[in-house]
């Protein structure tokens, strides 16, 4: 297993983000790598609360985790805090004993100079069959997505 840190500079403040990080649609629209559809079964954006999440590929030659072409994770939020963090311990839904385990996202918020918000996001306990070039594209093909809700002009409907 191993851990990721992405970074993103946003041109949005700091609450704006967080409420991306805890909003179930918006989270749908932005927390998908290109290439990819998401669809969020479960989201209970609460200390404690549990959430389920598909991605799927928008091309027949992409090969999930947990379906023939599906990433299915599930988990729970630990740690809420307004404006500042989030903390998520999921795993992959899958057969697969090379992929299984429990990971931790943290995302964490601070103001930038000159405006906005920088974004850390890092991946821990990712399995090692996932190749760590994947996820921090992945990552960051997402946090661009999420400037592009927060800064205005894209996004849900």
């Amino acid at each position: 297993m191993y851990s990721t840190r992405v970074s993103w500079h946003v041109k949005a403040p700091r609450a704006a983000v967080y409420r991306a990080l805890v909003d179930a649609e918006a989270v749908a629209w932005w927390r998908v790598p290109d290439g990819m559809t998401s669809h969020v079964h479960t989201f209970e954006a609460r200390v404690g609360g549990d959430f389920r999440v598909s991605l799927t590929y928008d091309l027949p030659t992409g090969t999930g985790k947990s379906g023939a072409h599906t990433d299915t994770y599930h988990g729970r939020f630990t740690e809420l805090v307004p404006d500042e963090r989030v903390v998520e311990v999921l795993e992959f839904e899958t057969a697969d004993p090379a992929l299984r385990g429990t990971m931790t996202i943290t995302t964490t918020l601070a103001d930038a100079d000159g405006g906005g918000t920088d974004v850390l996001i890092v991946h821990e306990g990712i399995p090692d069959a996932v190749p760590a070039a994947d996820n921090e594209t992945g990552t960051r093909m997402a946090l661009a997505r999420l400037a592009g809700l927060v800064e205005g002009g894209q996004g849900p409907s």
